[in-house]
């Protein structure tokens, strides 16, 4: 951590060249009051990818930012916000702290926060920007969350994102690949912890993660603006049935739709043909694999048992989007003559056997306008395309 980055020259330099071209920064300034101009143009990516991502930090003075990979791996505000309405108590140990974003929203609802993390600049850089936000209730420990673990006291709760990197730094998803590997010290987090939350990948499978650890009392699938970003898995202790909520955070408003995991298999969905309105569930509800619940709850047809969209003769609420069908129309040479009539459109492919990109290229459709077609399979097995508009 460079504390000359701090000073007023170079962060007024900063908020100026926001908007600049870094290379014509690198090529015009060696050096900026000394520091290299590398270590300079670092801060400026990082704290541009902040500003719709954590405003809070964005819009706060003499904030210091780690590189743009930290920036892009760590919490939004409005996930983290999300999160610390999910577990109440008094203390909690953040055992990933990280850039500190989780930490930060849990410190405004338990009396005491621990922020660990291995990196030790990591960690100074947080505890600087704590104090920065005003956020004086969180102790920063430049050490291992497990290490801390072994030999803290017990807390209310604890908080902690696994690593979805191996160690050749590449990408990993499973539960087990994941460092430290939750299926093997479950039991050991909630020996220390009345309620323990972990942070997976979105791409975790939610019936193996229930069968890997019977602890799970609830799975929060969280989106913003309909994309799925976190996967939260709450553990407080032995149950016979997890409760999946998927929630979907909008500008002004959240979808928000909730079951019983074991309610999906005891449930049957209706099927029809397309009606007067199509329904596309949410990308949270499309993750919690709630299909045939969907259909029972809001009295809607289903298209196909692997086509993933609904239908309805009369218009209801729905968390996610809704359409008029305008025309329903067989993929077949008499039907694709006729789409090729179309210029413009936005084009979805369900349980179909071509891309978007495919169909864009075959029909020679441009992406926008007004029309939605939705290349799908019915309920007789047919190959079609609704032409739809959003309502």
């Amino acid at each position: 951590m460079n504390k000359d980055i701090l000073n007023t020259g170079i962060q007024h330099f900063i908020n100026k060249n926001l908007n600049t071209d870094i290379s014509s920064l690198l090529l015009k300034y060696p050096k900026i009051e000394g520091v290299d101009t590398k270590i300079v143009a670092e801060q400026i990516q990082a704290k541009l990818k902040s500003k719709k991502k954590l405003p809070s930090w964005f819009n706060t003075s003499n904030i210091y930012y780690p590189n743009k990979l930290n920036i892009e791996q760590t919490s939004s505000e409005k996930t983290a916000l999300y999160k610390s309405h999910l577990i109440q108590g008094n203390t909690l140990s953040d055992l990933t702290g990280g850039f500190g974003v989780d930490s930060y929203y849990f410190a405004k609802v338990f009396k005491k926060v621990t922020h660990c993390e291995i990196n030790t600049e990591l960690s100074r850089i947080a505890q600087h920007n704590f104090k920065m936000l005003k956020q004086h209730n969180i102790s920063c420990q430049a050490v291992d969350g497990m290490e801390f673990l072994a030999n803290c006291n017990k807390v209310d709760c604890i908080y902690l994102d696994p690593s979805r990197r191996d160690q050749t730094k590449k990408k990993v998803f499973l539960l087990q690949d994941c460092t430290p590997d939750i299926t093997e010290i479950h039991e050991q987090l909630l020996e220390k912890a009345k309620m323990v939350l972990v942070k997976v990948s979105p791409l975790v499978d939610i019936s193996k993660a229930i069968a890997d650890l019977p602890h799970i009392n609830e799975i929060h699938i969280v989106a913003v603006d309909n994309q799925v970003k976190e996967m939260l898995l709450l553990i407080s202790g032995k149950t016979s049935n997890t409760l999946i909520k998927a929630i979907n955070i909008k500008e002004d408003s959240a979808e928000k739709f909730s079951f019983q995991h074991t309610e999906e298999s005891q449930k049957q969905a209706n099927y029809s043909l397309p009606l007067t309105y199509l329904y596309e569930p949410n990308s949270a509800i499309l993750k919690s694999g709630g299909f045939n619940m969907v259909s029972q709850r809001y009295n809607l047809n289903k298209l196909h048992p692997s086509t993933h969209l609904y239908t309805s003769d009369s218009l209801t609420d729905f968390p996610g989007r809704r359409f008029l069908i305008k025309q329903i129309l067989p993929y077949n040479k008499q039907g694709i003559k006729k789409l090729k009539t179309l210029t413009k459109a936005n084009i979805t492919s369900r349980n179909f056997p071509l891309t978007v990109d495919k169909l864009r290229s075959q029909l020679k459709i441009k992406d926008g306008g007004s029309l939605y077609l939705f290349f799908c399979t019915d309920s007789n097995n047919a190959k079609i395309a609704v032409i739809t508009e959003k309502i």
